[in-house]
Parts: structure tokens; C-alpha cells; sequence
């Protein structure tokens, strides 16, 4: 798999930087520094962030980065005092919800219901508005949701659909079976319960693993994600990770790695950053 020269570039300063550099760093510091390192890695199938666990920043590798690439990557790691973890699958953007919303041969799931005064808006995932204008609420495409009016991605993944049908458009969440309503939005804390729904796996639950993560997607970099230990499948993208008992969105799925078979790790645009965008209220 081919560098990029700036990751080269990191390379190379790392071999010849002075030994136990990182080590002597006080620990803010030595993350802070490992941070900068790591903010120049660009392989496609890898991901990056603070692990609450150990306390250390970790580099995530999937299955597609090669040997060789693999061992680079774990000398940076090992240089700046981060772990690396490799994973099962591939790390993706899940294109296939909530439920689901279909526009061009794609299906993705919808995030939430918004608003900005009396104008309703979909937000879903930004590699999902991105290549398709016109969206709609059935496989067959004969009722119309709307049309695309913002898009994110990368360096964010998000984007929104105004609704111009005459579909029913509530603040719930869809639970295969059922609606749970969505009193606002919430913001993720390490440790959460959390569930996410998709129009591909339905309802799953799990936990909240890793905040302010960077993914870096074949098809580009998106920082500042939410980490899950949630699993997910094409499809699923887009769709909203909330708290049942308090009824409140955090995020909106971005992609990940594995499968809702084997088990898998999910990564999250928190909802928050999304509203302040564009201005827009929930519910």
C-alpha cells in the first residue's frame, strides 16, 4: 500500500529522533506530542484516538493494510508510546438506518429529525448525501423524503435532506418495533450505555469506548468521531446512536470494522457538532 510522502516524512524524523524521547515527556505531554505524530498518519483502514482504558493513545489497523505498511506504522507507534491494535474486517463507510432512506441504488439510514424554525430537515451521514441529491422514504423510490442541502465529508461526516414530501416526520427513534421519543440531544461520555439503530441490523447496544477518535476511510479522513463497541453493517450508515432511558441522540453513524455476526467497532459524528453547523434544533 502507497505512503503518503508526509507520512514518509513523519517516518524518517521518528528513526532519527533521539531515544526515550517519549518516554521522558510528562504524560499530557507525551499524548500531546503523540497526537501530532499520529495526526500525519493518512493509511486508509487505520484509526487513532485516546484509549480510556489504558490511558494511552492506540492506533487501530484493519485487515487491508499490508505487512509492510503494518510495521511502519507500529514503529511510529512504538516510538511516540502508543499501542497498536489490529482488527478484524475492514474499516469502512457503511453505505447500504433508523430506518432507511433510498436515493440513486444507495440506502442509508436516517439520523434525526431537525429543524431550523418551521423548515424540517434528515440528518444522516455525509458519504451518504454526498453522491446522491434526491432521497426517498421506500425501496422502490415513489415517496419522496427530499432533497440534499448540505454535505460534510470528509474532515466531518454529515449532511442534511430538507424534507419537501408530505411524509409524517417525528421526533422518535425507530426500534424495530416501535418509536422511542427524542426529547433533545445529549453529548457521550466514556463508559455510556448507548444503542444505535439501523435499517440493516436494527437495534444494537453496547458502550461508548473512545471519544474524539480520527478514521481514515479509503475515501478520506473524518476527525473527532465517537468510538463504540457496537457492531453495524452496510446500510447502517447514517442512523442515530442515542440513550434509551433519557431518550437522547448523541450521534450519527459514520462506519467501521466487522460485522453484527463476529462483533465489530462503530465510530460516530456526535450530533452536537452537526446542530451548531447549521443552526438547527432537535426536536
Amino acid at each position: 500500500m502507497r505512503r503518503s510522502p508526509f507520512v514518509a516524512l513523519v517516518l524518517t524524523a521518528l528513526l532519527l529522533a533521539a531515544p526515550g524521547a517519549a518516554q521522558a515527556a510528562p504524560p499530557d505531554r507525551a499524548a500531546s506530542d503523540a497526537a501530532g505524530v499520529l495526526s500525519g498518519v493518512r493509511t486508509p483502514g487505520t484509526a487513532w484516538g485516546l484509549d480510556p482504558a489504558s490511558g494511552r493513545m492506540t492506533v487501530t489497523v484493519d485487515e487491508t493494510v499490508a505487512s509492510a505498511e503494518l510495521a511502519r506504522l507500529r514503529a511510529v507507534a512504538d516510538r511516540v508510546g502508543a499501542l497498536l491494535r489490529r482488527e478484524s474486517g475492514t474499516l469502512r463507510t457503511l453505505i447500504a438506518a433508523g430506518q432507511g432512506i433510498y436515493g440513486g441504488g444507495s440506502r442509508c439510514s436516517l439520523g434525526a429529525n431537525v429543524r431550523s424554525g418551521s423548515t424540517y430537515y434528515v440528518v444522516t451521514a455525509g458519504h451518504c448525501t454526498g453522491t446522491v441529491s434526491t432521497w426517498y422514504a421506500d425501496s422502490a423510490q415513489t415517496t419522496v423524503l427530499g432533497t440534499r442541502t448540505a454535505t460534510s465529508y470528509p474532515g466531518n461526516d454529515y449532511g442534511l435532506i430538507r424534507y419537501t414530501g408530505r411524509i409524517a416526520h417525528p421526533s422518535a427513534v425507530y426500534t424495530y418495533p416501535g418509536l422511542l421519543t427524542i426529547n433533545g440531544p445529549g453529548t457521550a461520555y466514556v463508559g455510556q450505555a448507548v444503542c444505535r439503530s439501523g435499517v440493516t441490523t436494527g437495534v444494537r447496544c453496547g458502550t461508548v469506548t473512545g471519544l474524539n477518535q480520527t478514521v481514515n476511510y479509503a475515501t478520506g479522513v473524518v476527525y473527532g468521531l465517537i468510538r463504540t463497541n457496537i457492531c453495524a453493517e452496510a446500510g447502517d450508515s447514517g442512523g442515530p446512536l442515542y440513550v434509551a432511558s433519557t431518550g437522547t441522540i448523541i450521534g450519527i453513524l459514520s462506519g467501521g470494522s466487522g460485522n453484527c455476526t463476529s462483533g465489530g467497532t462503530t465510530y460516530y459524528q456526535p450530533i452536537a457538532e452537526v446542530l451548531a453547523a447549521y443552526g438547527l434544533t432537535l426536536p
